[in-house]
């Protein structure tokens, strides 16, 4: 690994942000702006999507659904990893044919995902609006071509965002998509932080020292999370000693670093989506509906309201309950404990096989514990921290917070990797 490789993936990075950008700004035409941009604002889930494509939703370009299917098909496929033998053996066993495959049926369930998310919104954007008043229409036109054309163009945007994020897996630094996500988050933060400068500049010295106590606080939030990403718990293992011949093998010792926070951002992305859902659904009721269809949407808006305490219990309830949810998927105990037998090697005090699946089971529920209650308080102190400051134009997201210092951390690690690989074979020589 050269200097010369390295500043070509480097490029190869800034270039996928270039297309990225770009595609974001291609709209699909025959788009009422105004009624998109009104009903956008009475949908939070809407708001949440469109963070993700770097406000492409809301621009309603090619790329509007991003790589959000591309998203759900991994978590699909990831969890049918888990009920399947055939797809646990193709993983396991299969190399890097199975890797492949997998890689393929995820391809092919991301284009499902993605035709059915854009049939499913175009027809119900197409029914929006009194049919006798044009200008109350989401789409200037509703003749069934349009809405085909339309969905056409939306799964073949996913298709290029696919194309392009492993494409820069393979040519850059890191995984294509999560950059791609990465890059989506950061290019709203522009526009947030010019709003929050006008805020202030308006607001005189009081609004200048709540932007500057909700700065502070947000790096606090931002270093919690650092921390929290890079914590491990080491794992000591043992391996006997073993005569081969006249030499003596093994004998070493070294540990296995589980994670802390073994969901990362997966669990807050479940429960912000199933709290978003249903007042995105119920927001698309008109006005003109009947009487107890408006109170119960007013109810459940109500409800779904950040400065509601219950809101807050139950959102903290989800989150915790979905990262015991998902770690129990994304780590087997069961797995390490039987790779650990088969390689002879134990942790000291802990017999192998089930003892050693066990001790791993109790150590998981200890650290998703301690991650559960961190993920539920970094998902309501955002919230908080507007409050306070009275700071409501700089959107403060748990999720996006949590995916900008991921990705950031691990594109980091990939250029330290490399250097190292350098400086290996530069020594070599």
């Amino acid at each position: 690994m050269n200097s010369r490789d390295l500043r070509g993936r480097i490029s190869w990075l800034f270039i996928g942000f270039l297309i990225f950008a770009l595609a974001v700004h291609v709209p699909i035409p025959g788009i009422n702006r105004q009624v998109w941009e009104n009903l956008l604002a009475g949908g939070e889930l809407f708001q949440l999507l469109g963070m993700f494509t770097g406000n492409a939703l809301n621009k309603f370009s090619i790329v509007a659904l991003g790589i959000t299917p591309y998203i759900n098909a991994s978590i699909i496929m990831q969890l049918l990893t888990v009920v399947s033998p055939q797809l646990k053996d193709m993983q396991k066993e299969g190399g890097e044919i199975g890797r492949r495959q997998i890689v393929k049926y995820t391809r092919w369930l991301t284009i499902c995902l993605a035709f059915v998310q854009a049939t499913v919104m175009t027809t119900s954007l197409g029914r929006y609006g009194k049919p006798e008043d044009p200008s109350s229409w989401v789409f200037m036109s509703k003749s069934p071509l349009f809405l085909a054309g339309v969905i056409v163009t939306l799964v073949a945007g996913t298709c290029f965002m696919i194309w392009l994020g492993e494409t820069m897996s393979e040519k850059s630094l890191g995984s294509g998509v999560s950059l791609l996500i990465f890059a989506g988050i950061v290019m709203s933060y522009p526009m947030y932080l010019m709003k929050t400068l006008q805020a202030a500049q308006a607001g005189g010295a009081r609004a200048g020292l709540s932007l500057v106590v909700f700065f502070l606080m947000s790096l606090g939030v931002v270093i919690s999370i650092i921390i929290m990403t890079l914590a491990v718990r080491k794992v000591p293992i043992q391996f006997p000693k073993r005569q081969v011949g006249n030499r003596v093998m093994g004998g070493q010792s070294t540990f296995i670093p589980v994670k802390v926070n073994n969901a990362g951002v997966i669990s807050i992305i479940f429960a912000v989506s199933l709290m978003y859902l249903p007042s995105t659904l119920v927001g698309m009721i008109p006005e003109t509906a009947p009487e107890w269809a408006v109170q119960f949407k007013e109810g459940v808006k109500n409800f779904l309201n950040s400065n509601n305490p219950f809101y807050n219990v139950f959102y903290a309830a989800m989150v915790i309950f979905f990262t015991y949810f998902y770690s129990s998927i994304a780590f087997s105990p069961e797995d390490i404990a039987d790779n650990l037998k088969k390689q002879g090697g134990f942790i000291p005090g802990i017999r192998p096989g089930r003892a050693t699946s066990e001790y791993l089971h109790r150590l998981l529920n200890r650290l998703n514990l301690v991650s559960g209650l961190f993920l539920a308080g970094l998902a309501i102190v955002p919230n908080f921290i507007m409050k306070m400051t009275n700071v409501n134009s700089f959107y403060l997201g748990s999720t996006s917070l949590l995916i900008i210092v991921g990705v950031a951390l691990d594109t980091m690690s990939q250029i330290q990797a490399r250097m190292v690989l350098r400086n290996y074979q530069g020594f070599m020589k």
